[in-house]
């Protein structure tokens, strides 16, 4: 199935997992939960201890007024909901949640507090390809 992988500081990407239980669980790296925080009919779906483990904060997860209600830690991941599973997410949804986590976030704690930024990933070139034979 398709879904949507995001990991800290990276910009997300489109991946094929097989369904099931151990997919979901090679793919945050462990345990899953499932949160629902969107109305769309998607799941993120993350590494059930990423914080207890202190995987690396990745996103915040925000209410309808932009307020942070959460932070998730570690790789997660966006599938699409079937009636009774989790399943592909649609192009449609797969491009929203694209452009909705295309920034990767920095958090700074600060005065009792969590900033959230984004942070910039740079782009680094290639580097330029040389003939062994010179």
């Amino acid at each position: 199935m398709n879904v949507l992988v995001v990991e800290p500081y990276k910009k997300p990407y489109e991946k094929d997992i097989e369904p099931g239980l151990e997919s979901l669980q090679e793919a945050v790296g462990g345990n899953i939960e499932a949160i629902y925080p969107f109305e769309e009919k998607v799941a993120v779906i993350c590494n059930d201890e990423g914080k207890l483990l202190g995987l690396p904060l990745n996103r915040a997860i925000r209410d309808e007024n932009g307020a942070v209600r959460d932070i998730i830690a570690g790789t997660f991941i966006v599938a699409g909901l079937g009636e009774e599973d989790f399943c592909e997410l649609s192009p449609e949804l797969t491009e929203l949640f694209k452009e909705r986590y295309a920034t990767p976030e920095q958090f700074i704690a600060l005065g009792g507090g969590i900033i959230v930024q984004p942070y910039e990933v740079p782009d680094i070139p290639a580097p330029p390809i040389t003939d062994p034979e010179r």
